[in-house]
């Protein structure tokens, strides 16, 4: 008997007032081609709105890029909005303009990955692939 794959949904999201979203495209896209299903929802999006997609689409995948510098104020409050929906068996990554220095607190935080700019499309497809929760 076949063991069925299920399809990996990821949500790529941009929160903050931040509008440059080309590498939330390149890095959906490429997911998308690797055969994931990608929500993508735009930019200028607000933690709520974030979190109720993640609920509304059962993503198993949160993915976050930013690039305004206000990541540590944002991140917890994306992660406060997911778990007041219950959304809580997601695996989270960002990318983004993020200082290393940040990178320890945003992990604590509950992120898997952090990517920065110029990071294989690969690397990430190789890293939602292998930290994805399965889903039935």
């Amino acid at each position: 008997m076949a063991i069925e794959q299920h399809t990996i949904r990821v949500l790529i999201a941009k929160p903050g007032l931040d509008g440059h979203d080309r590498g939330a495209k390149v890095v959906a896209r490429a997911l998308r081609d690797a055969g994931m299903e990608v929500i993508y929802t735009g930019i200028r999006q607000t933690p709520e709105m974030i979190a109720e997609a993640a609920l509304q689409e059962d993503v198993q995948v949160v993915g976050l890029s930013i690039l305004s510098g206000a990541h540590l104020e944002i991140f917890p409050r994306v992660i406060a909005e997911l778990r007041k929906r219950g959304v809580d068996d997601v695996m989270l990554f960002c990318g983004g303009i993020i200082p290393e220095g940040d990178i320890p607190p945003i992990k604590a935080m509950g992120f898997a990955g952090v990517f920065g700019p110029g990071t294989d499309t690969n690397d990430i497809i190789s890293f939602v692939r292998e930290h994805a929760p399965e889903r039935m």
